[in-house]
């Protein structure tokens, strides 16, 4: 895991452009850094070192082939690179280090293209071909590794952070206003699409390579779930072990590292039973490949008092596991504890403050456990966002998401019945447009032709997972854990997995009132019983009711009222002021008004951020 940027300029590159750019994502590798220009001196590669596998210099990047054709970047890890390692040297390939690295430049030199299918992992690839004068970009499946990227006439340039590209002198900086615009109306409809906040920035898009060729980018999608379902046991007690088997499987793979690892543990049922498989695959009798030596370590986010405090859980989770706990507890004085860097290092608009994760991770680096397997991607798979009483609305919720899934016009009549919602609730506050949604970006996966049988439940989460919630969720994980220098590795995430998960039907997911009931039935005796039959859903989230009904309230009143041009020219700041004020002197911040109200307060601490350091 690591920081990559680089920069192709036909005019020549100034190195301390390049340089620049490693600098500002120094915190993503802190183990090392390299630097390698093309003979021509027209391309140039950074690269930031978070060293995980094959911790000597031999793993140093940017990597070059013997033979000195190809030059590599790559952000993430292959976690079956031992498996591929074993067929590539079987076609000849000889190796000089111990890599994942390694691997795939001779993936690349056997398979091309082809490679990404082969790749079990998460990734952001950029790899230089001296003979053609070539760049191939890759990103993985789902898009847990992020690639952004400049392009004009003259430069294009690439880094794994918006904070190297906007480090350039010569990248605008400049608000995609209709991208602002439509985070404020719905904060989870940008991140599947190539666009940013910023209208000189793009990204590659999950399941997206491109390349490079006489400074014209070509990008072409090279992977759609729905094209690879496999065929799924009718046998209820089948398709449990069959989960169970690609379940375990997805952990032992991701529990290879040469350094210390641990989890994430809030209590709920994805981060407990990612602990409880860890526990049950290292005791397996079966010796396993590169498994980390030191793993037994559970850290737990705690908010004493708070409705979404899960310790006890927790704790129990971490009992049944065998792993130490170790809690860091977070009250209602924590609200500004850090807040400046927590929403510089998330660099984007989110619906809550994300200090909790942020804080959690910096506990990771501090103890020295470099790697978290984490259960993100596991809601958005199999389904939890149903809470107790709301089964009516979430009957609603899955015949909206399908009406949507339809036609563009489909998805603009949804958006006007919730822009009709947000004005009645007093949630909407853009002065333009008034009466009409702003437009969502294209996002790729909304064009995959789904299966006629699939029901209501699968087409919401089809896109939950690959267009609108998960993409954000994934881009928060990414840049709040690299902000320690800390690799968040994902089991639910694991293609075969997510794959078979999306061919079971409805029920699968959604059955006697449980959510992820695949997963509940299939880890039955593995994990702790009351833990695994809980409904209860709380999420990975600061407490920010209790935050803005105090000191963050406050805070936020003091931020939106500050002066700022262009955000008082799209937010009818009066009124979104009165209504922060409101809130907060009558103490009834909840849950729904901090995910309406937050990406206003972002969005703004974001622009005078901007016009500060512009000064």
């Amino acid at each position: 895991m690591c920081g990559i940027a680089g920069i192709i300029c036909r005019n020549g590159i100034d190195g301390s452009d390049l340089a620049r750019m490693a600098d500002a994502i120094s915190h993503r590798g802190p183990d090392g850094d390299g630097v390698w220009f093309s003979q021509d001196g027209f391309t140039g590669f950074a690269h930031r070192r978070l060293a995980i596998i094959d911790t000597s210099d031999r793993g140093l990047q940017p990597m070059s082939s013997s033979d000195g054709r190809y030059t590599l970047l790559f952000n993430g890890e292959i976690f079956n690179f031992l498996e591929l390692r074993v067929e590539l040297e079987a076609l000849g390939s000889k190796f000089r280090s111990d890599s994942d690295s390694e691997v795939i430049i001779e993936a690349w030199r056997h398979w091309g293209e082809a490679m990404q299918l082969r790749f079990n992992g998460m990734w952001a690839i950029a790899l230089y071909d001296a003979e053609t004068d070539e760049i191939f970009f890759s990103r993985d499946r789902f898009g847990v590794k992020p690639l952004l990227y400049f392009e004009s006439h003259e430069r294009f340039a690439f880094a794994s952070e918006m904070r190297a590209l906007r480090s350039l002198s010569w990248v605008s900086s400049d608000l995609d206003l209709s991208v602002a615009q439509r985070m404020l109306f719905d904060p989870f409809s940008i991140e599947g699409s190539d666009r940013s906040i910023y209208a000189g920035v793009k990204r590659l898009p999950a399941g997206h390579c491109a390349r490079l060729v006489n400074g014209a980018l070509k990008v072409s999608r090279w992977w759609r779930t729905v094209d690879h379902l496999p065929q799924v046991p009718a046998d209820p007690a089948e398709r449990e072990a069959r989960f169970r088997e690609l379940f375990f499987d997805a952990v032992r793979l991701r529990m290879r590292s040469d350094v210390s690892l641990g989890t994430c543990l809030s209590g709920g049922f994805d981060s407990s039973a990612i602990v409880a498989a860890m526990s049950h695959v290292a005791g397996e009798s079966t010796p396993h490949l590169r498994e980390a030596k030191s793993w037994r370590h559970a850290f737990i986010a705690a908010f004493p008092g708070e409705s979404n405090d899960e310790e006890p859980q927790a704790l129990e989770a971490a009992a049944y596991a065998g792993v130490t706990p170790h809690v860091m507890r977070m009250g209602r004085d924590d609200a500004l504890q850090d807040i400046e860097q927590v929403l510089a290092d998330l660099d984007d608009i989110y619906i809550s403050l994300t200090s909790a994760p942020w804080q959690i991770y910096r506990e990771l680096r501090r103890d020295g456990t470099l790697v978290s397997l984490d259960g993100h991607g596991a809601d958005e798979l199999m389904g939890a966002y149903r809470q107790e009483g709301q089964s009516f609305g979430f009957a609603l919720r899955n015949y909206v998401a399908r009406i949507a899934a339809q036609s563009p016009l489909a998805h603009r009549i949804v958006d006007a019945a919730k822009l009709a919602r947000l004005r009645m609730g007093g949630y909407y506050f853009l002065r333009h447009p008034q009466w009409l949604a702003p437009t969502a970006p294209v996002i790729a996966s909304d064009s995959d032709a789904l299966p006629d049988h699939w029901g209501m439940v699968n087409r919401r989460l089809y896109r939950m997972f690959h267009g609108t919630v998960l993409p954000t969720i994934l881009r928060n994980f990414d840049r709040l854990s690299m902000a320690h220098g800390i690799e968040v590795r994902m089991p639910f995430m694991d293609w075969r997995l997510v794959t078979y998960v999306m061919a079971l039907p409805d029920e699968a997911k959604y059955a006697d009132g449980y959510s992820k009931a695949i997963a509940r039935d299939a880890l039955a005796g593995y994990m702790p019983e009351s833990i695994r039959t809980n409904r209860r859903k709380v999420g990975f989230n600061s407490p920010m009711p209790g935050w803005l009904n105090g000191k963050l309230g406050a805070w936020a009143a003091d931020l939106v009222q500050t002066p700022h041009a262009q955000f008082d020219a799209i937010v009818d700041s009066p009124a979104l002021l009165r209504r922060i004020q409101g809130l907060t002197q009558s103490g009834k911040w909840d849950w729904e008004s901090v995910g309406r109200l937050w990406p206003y307060i972002n969005l703004k601490w974001w622009l005078l951020r901007d016009a500060k350091s512009a000064q």
